[in-house]
């Protein structure tokens, strides 16, 4: 068990190095006295001896005089501090942990070069980014570069398949003198990644449940029978939109779907409530094994009504009429 440590005010070690100064009573006396160790007396004595010494000698003087340097030098740091957090964009003290979600490119836009107060240097410290780079101006692609770029996305479109190998072989093709490396930072300035085999959109949950294949050897032969839904993504301007859809395994019909700039549940989810309010439910609802669909609360609103949940195997070829084919 741990012991509180005491703490005495001045005026108490005072007196009690008085009483100990004077010698007519020995230390252990004192100690019974006052209720102290003997050993925290000797303690405060040679402390208060030490003090004297100093006080007698100019040393007390000279360190007071290092103190109230100290402090002034304090007070001028937090001055010229204050002076920063509040010039910059009238900032606050969390000012610049704020700035931790913004983008280089608008931090540079923030420096204010005719402040008088900060200097471009100060700014730039303060707002997180090297002098450098705000001084640097962005050359931009070249005009064949452009062209490269155009040709990359027309191709990627039609062969999302292709990784920076088989479009730099596609492109030569074409006529252009041109590298994998080349191409390969184009399509990342573009955004672009090729489409595997096994895409990116269902990466199961190492918690999540995973629940049967139910439709071996089953004869699907009448609508709401079977409903199956799969994610897939879409190609934009400036990156891609994911894209669920809901479909019925024997008319081939989509009978609800969705579009997120995210990989959650939620969209998931929406489209499943449009497919039940305006279809009915099925006896059996087949997805692959990605999180969205193994999640609580995605597999709850089909156990509610009492559907069977029926999952694709790992690696399993998707057949005519799964969500995969909207790919």
């Amino acid at each position: 068990m741990s012991r509180t440590r005491k703490n005495y005010p001045a005026t108490f070690k005072t007196k009690v190095v008085i009483a100990a100064l004077r010698d007519d009573r020995p230390v252990s006396e004192l100690a019974s006295q006052f209720g102290v160790h003997s050993t925290v007396i000797g303690r405060w004595k040679r402390e208060a001896l030490a003090s004297m010494e100093a006080g007698f000698s100019g040393k007390l003087e000279v360190q007071q005089n290092n103190h109230t340097l100290e402090v002034k030098d304090l007070h001028a740091k937090i001055g010229q501090l204050t002076i920063e957090n509040g010039c910059v964009a009238g900032g606050t003290p969390s000012f610049v942990r704020s700035l931790q979600p913004i983008g280089a490119r608008r931090r540079k836009e923030m420096v204010i070069p005719a402040n008088n107060n900060l200097s471009i240097t100060v700014q730039c410290r303060l707002l997180s980014i090297s002098r450098s780079s705000w001084y640097y101006n962005l050359k931009g692609e070249s005009l064949l570069n452009l062209a490269l770029m155009r040709l990359i996305d027309e191709q990627f479109l039609a062969t999302p398949y292709y990784g920076s190998r088989q479009m730099a072989r596609h492109l030569r093709r074409q006529g252009y003198c041109v590298g994998r490396h080349r191409i390969r930072r184009l399509m990342r300035t573009m955004g672009l990644r090729a489409i595997y085999q096994e895409p990116r959109t269902s990466i199961p949950h190492p918690e999540h449940k995973v629940y049967p294949y139910l439709l071996r050897s089953l004869v699907i032969s009448r609508p709401n029978q079977v409903w199956c839904t799969d994610i897939t993504y879409i190609p934009i301007k400036r990156g891609f939109l994911y894209l669920v859809a809901i479909m019925d395994w024997y008319s081939r019909k989509v009978l609800a779907w969705r579009l997120s700039n995210s990989m959650d549940v939620s969209f998931c989810l929406e489209a499943l409530e449009e497919a039940f309010a305006r279809h009915g439910q099925p006896e059996i609802f087949n997805t692959d094994q990605g999180s969205q669909f193994t999640s609580f609360d995605f597999t709850s609103a089909l156990k509610d009504k009492g559907i069977k949940i029926s999952m694709d195997g790992k690696g399993r070829v998707p057949e005519f009429g799964d969500g995969q084919c909207l790919h």
